[in-house]
């Protein structure tokens, strides 16, 4: 019996250094949501290009990749067919041939087969791509645009569970102490009926990215923050202080309040006795996350 989490935890993807790919993950999860909502129709390249780059650029590295590249590739592992009016096969992953040659796109039959005779097992593949690759804060979000109804995937508590083994529960509260509670880059610092409220620990290396559980790798965020810091808004510099995405649009006096101040601000500090954040750390950040250049 084919192990469908263990095929797609084996997908091909170009790594060096820790660089993010999420190229063919991203094309999984915009395939899983097509065939939640429409079966498995065929998805023509012409259709689902915009999608694609829209994906992409929002939760892709910061460097452009083409659409036609997973698209293309993705027929490598297994678990995606193209074919054109010429036959079954991909014509390259150059985007010219894959218009001009009507390609369509479909999960391969095999894995139609196991997801209709398991219903659990789309919202396991969906769970397992979204931790593999992505910060948490992310997730509804990144799911809504792929068409994925992320409530449907977790109406059972194997899905959650599936998705937790590997974390430390410990982080969070080891976090939010160091930092007295208090976000790192507003002072934000809620409580309500004597509990947390508003304030994450944020992973500076994602945990999917080899990010460890530690204080070294953390910062007490409020929501807002932490949600910008891991689209790549906010970032750190090496002197610790805080970087402004330049691509970043905010006219409003809260923009400018809540982000745009914030630029060469220096963050909180961890209580004397608590590691700051390590540089190793805020070098993959700058490199995998942040959308540069910073504003002066």
């Amino acid at each position: 019996m084919v192990d469908w989490i263990e095929r797609v935890a084996e997908i091909r993807r170009w790594t060096r250094g820790g660089e993010r790919a999420p190229h063919k993950p991203l094309l999984l999860l915009y395939a899983l949501g097509r065939f939640q909502q429409h079966g498995n129709r065929p998805i023509p390249f012409s259709a689902a290009e915009a999608e694609l780059r829209k994906l992409l650029k929002e939760y892709g590295p910061p460097r452009d990749t083409s659409p036609g590249y997973p698209f293309h590739h993705l027929t490598n592992d297994g678990l995606w067919l193209v074919e054109t009016r010429h036959g079954t096969g991909s014509p390259g992953p150059e985007l010219g041939r894959l218009r001009d040659s009507q390609a369509t796109g479909r999960l391969h039959p095999d894995l139609v087969r196991a997801l209709s005779d398991e219903p659990a097992l789309l919202g396991r593949i969906a769970r397992y791509l979204l931790d593999a690759n992505f910060a948490p804060s992310l997730h509804a979000d990144l799911c809504m645009l792929a068409g994925l109804d992320l409530e449907a995937l977790e109406t059972t508590g194997e899905i959650r569970k599936q998705s937790a083994v590997r974390r430390d529960p410990g982080f969070r509260d080891r976090v939010l102490m160091a930092y007295e509670y208090c976000c790192a880059f507003c002072s934000y610092d809620g409580w309500l009926d004597g509990a947390v409220v508003g304030l994450d620990a944020a992973h500076v290396r994602w945990w999917a990215f080899d990010g460890p559980d530690d204080v070294a790798n953390g910062l007490c965020l409020c929501a807002i923050h932490h949600k910008l810091f891991d689209k790549g808004v906010l970032g750190l510099t090496a002197e610790h202080t805080i970087a402004v995405s330049a691509r970043f649009v905010g006219r409003s006096q809260s923009s400018l309040d809540m982000v745009l101040s914030l630029a060469g601000q220096p963050t909180r500090n961890p209580q004397p006795g608590m590691d700051p954040v390590e540089a190793e750390h805020i070098g993959w950040h700058s490199r995998q996350v942040f959308r540069t250049p910073a504003r002066g």
